[in-house]
This record gives C-alpha cells, structure tokens and sequence, in this order.
C-alpha cells in the first residue's frame, strides 16, 4: 500500500509499506494491504510502519481507501 504521513510543517514519511499500526482513538489498530476503507481520529501514541519505522504523535486522522493511507498528524 501506499502510506503518506504529513504533519502541517512537513512530509514525515511517504513509499510503500506491507503494515501501519496505529494508535486510534477507541483502540490501536493496523493496516495491511487491502484494507477496507477506514476513516479515524488517532490519539496520541506511535505511528509505527512495516514494525520497523516508529514516529511519535500527539493527535492526528487516518483515511484508507483504494490501497491508499493517509495519515495526517501533529507531532
């Protein structure tokens, strides 16, 4: 799948990832390749990509559709 992670300041990670966990509001949760459509609030917590690349978060939403994720946070 294709993963963009931006905060308002910058591109934090962008490529292609197998897995993305992350810290969603009610519960964590992960992503894998074709994924149902999603759309979540995250809490603060860690970002963390194919379980090697971890970014910490205060707050942020996630949209997945399409094999496409898209993470927008405050760091």
């Amino acid at each position: 799948m294709k993963v963009t992670i931006l905060s308002p300041k910058h591109v934090i990670f962008e490529g292609e990832a197998k897995s993305v966990f992350l810290p969603g509001d009610l519960a964590e949760f992960e992503l894998q390749d074709y994924h149902a459509p999603i759309v979540s609030l995250l809490k603060k917590g860690d970002v963390v990509v194919d379980w090697k690349e971890t970014i910490p978060i205060k707050k942020g939403m996630i949209k997945f559709d399409k094999d496409e994720c898209m993470i927008l946070v405050e760091e």
